[in-house]
């Protein structure tokens, strides 16, 4: 079990193996841990479901930060909780399943779970802590830098490192072949009319369209805009990739937390977009001078959408509708 170095400068989180058939011929996640990754037979065996979810909700605060490493830091500091010597202080005075020193934590203290308190020893706590420690560290761009300042050993480095290319399978092959079924579909509507309500195969408005592509793939999101910006991880701007989802306000929908609009990125800084009734045909646009943005989203992030395809397994082999 790692620990935490007393005058450490950081004191200055089963889910269903998606699509078996891609998953054995990933290679690992990369040891920066910037790419994000789906679980490996390993991390499924070895990381109690809860925790799972844990790390993967808590890499989410920082983008950048993958999942696999946070859970290789919790499988190093006290093997995901298991370990008894985490639930008492140790000889340097590092607590809890991520091992922090009372001043660490109470410095990047993180509630979790929403209870109203913060406990060391709780993993709902610990983890989205450990994350924002990683965060303010630099791991979005130097993540063995950032290890380093969470323990200071190279070794500790090396070994999360090591484990977290263990625990990741890339997903860059699954959620590729999906976007090009998305972008796909949604390339043959282009000239087709915008119709207000409109889910095809006539017309569409915008985020019919978007709902449509993306069951074409077989993954479900919410049907209107409203429902489908919150329904996405948050991406930021700059970072959008071919199949996320640019969102404007416009409409009904003028503020920021309720945008009205939506399109879909092809990269490039352009999108498929059914604007309006008056704008013409669905084309594709660019949006890079557009003052209106509000965010871009990455539905394919979100794990609901992992539920559904581990169920549905063969949407490769069917055609698009």
């Amino acid at each position: 079990m790692g620990w935490r170095w007393a005058g450490a400068a950081a004191a200055a989180v089963a889910l269903p193996l998606l699509i078996v058939v891609f998953v054995f011929a990933q290679p690992p996640v990369p040891a920066d841990g910037a790419e994000d990754a789906v679980p490996s037979h390993r991390a499924l065996s070895d990381i109690p479901p809860s925790y799972m979810r844990w790390y993967m909700d808590a890499a989410q605060t920082c983008p950048g930060l993958s999942w696999t490493v946070l859970a290789a830091v919790g499988k190093v500091e006290s093997d995901h909780g298991r370990d008894p010597a985490s639930r008492r202080p140790n000889t340097a005075g590092a607590r809890g399943p991520m091992q922090f020193l009372p001043a660490t934590f109470a410095a990047y203290t993180v509630d979790g779970n929403g209870d109203g308190r913060t406990d060391v020893y709780d993993p709902a706590d610990a983890i989205p802590t450990a994350a924002a420690c990683l965060c303010a560290s630099g791991a979005a761009t130097d993540i063995r830098k950032a290890l380093f300042a969470y323990n200071h050993a190279g070794w500790y480095v090396d070994r999360v490192l090591a484990k977290a290319a263990e625990y990741g399978t890339a997903v860059s092959a699954v959620a590729g072949d999906l976007v090009e079924v998305i972008l796909a579909y949604a390339r043959r509507q282009i000239g087709k009319p915008y119709i207000w309500g409109g889910t095809g195969p006539d017309g569409y408005d915008c985020s019919g369209i978007v709902y449509m592509a993306y069951k074409a793939a077989g993954v479900t999101i919410p049907r209107t805009t409203f429902g489908q910006w919150p329904f996405g991880v948050r991406i930021p701007a700059g970072q959008e990739q071919p199949g996320d989802l640019v969102f404007f306000s416009s409409g009904p929908g003028n503020a920021p937390d309720r945008p009205g609009h939506v399109a879909l990125v092809i990269g490039g800084g352009k999108a498929i977009e059914a604007r309006c009734t008056k704008c013409g045909p669905i084309k594709i646009t660019a949006y890079g001078s557009r003052r209106n943005i509000v965010g871009f989203t990455r539905p394919l992030a979100n794990r609901k959408i992992e539920q559904q395809l581990s169920d549905s397994p063969s949407w490769a082999s069917a055609p698009p509708p």
